[in-house]
């Protein structure tokens, strides 16, 4: 029961940090295209 006390706080807390990193990543744009990038590669300019 110990093991809950430590646990369940420190998982609560790691997935508000991915939580708020990956709201901070969208905010930025940075899914917005996701299909240009890997085709731009492939041009021969």
């Amino acid at each position: 029961m110990n093991a809950v006390y430590f646990l369940l706080p420190a998982a609560l807390i790691l997935s508000a940090t991915f939580l708020v990193l990956y709201l901070r990543a969208v905010k930025q744009g940075q899914f917005d295209d996701l299909d240009d990038p890997p085709m731009r590669i492939l041009q021969d300019d």
